[in-house]
């Protein structure tokens, strides 16, 4: 199995987290097997995508059923998700980070967001979800008593520069950076920009496009 994971592109990796969420949906509407092209159809790709992926992680369908839906579930699992839960730490407590929080609680993920950071007084001390917010002052010290090991930044952009040194002292392993600022990392620390500003703008571009073309 572990030759298998280690050899997964990024984007494969991705659509397997997608097609998780969609197999969970189908498994609680009662659904035990789902063919290629229908899980195709749910996330806008090809058949093929989806039983390359799939063989990719050496998982094959029943050519008569389908996936086993239940089955394909668990595999991904072995695929995605660590042997012990990972500890999460969210830095940057305003709205951004506060919805995240109150999102990723009581999904059942192998990821358990543990506590927050921030700076503000007002939300030093307090909890969200019975998550509760230390100061950046004592990131290091939380981190180790804690055993966090990835970091979601959801800090004002100008700050986020600041949080990479602290964040490589503390040993953590893995950051996702919701801000607009490229933060970049030395080797052995897993990181992702996700900047929803340009996501967006890339939404509007292309919606804009598509309004020309129709106008033509």
């Amino acid at each position: 199995m572990s030759n298998i994971t280690h050899n997964i592109p990024e984007k494969t990796i991705e659509r397997l987290s997608e097609y998780r969420r969609t197999l969970l949906l189908c498994h609680k509407q009662g659904i035990t097997h789902v063919f290629s092209h229908v899980l195709a159809g749910m996330h806008g790709i090809t058949a093929v995508q989806v039983r390359r992926d799939l063989m990719l992680i050496g998982f094959s369908s029943d050519t008569k059923k389908g996936y086993d839906v239940k089955v394909l579930i668990e595999f991904i699992n072995s695929i995605l998700d660590s042997e012990t839960v990972m500890n999460v730490a969210v830095i940057g407590m305003g709205n951004l980070g506060q919805a995240i929080t109150k999102y990723f609680n009581g999904k059942g993920l192998k990821l358990r967001i543990v506590c927050s950071f921030d700076v503000d007084s007002e939300k030093v001390g307090s909890t969200i979800d019975d998550i509760p917010c230390y100061h950046m002052e004592q990131f290091e010290e939380i981190v180790s008593a804690m055993d966090i090991s990835i970091a979601v930044i959801s800090s004002p952009t100008r700050v986020a520069p600041t949080l990479v040194v602290p964040i490589i002292n503390a040993g953590i392993k893995g950051v996702l950076n919701f801000t607009s600022a490229p933060l970049n990392f030395p080797q052995g620390i897993v990181a992702e920009n996700y900047d929803i500003t340009t996501i967006l703008e890339k939404v509007a571009y292309f919606v804009k496009e598509s309004d020309e073309n129709n106008d033509k």
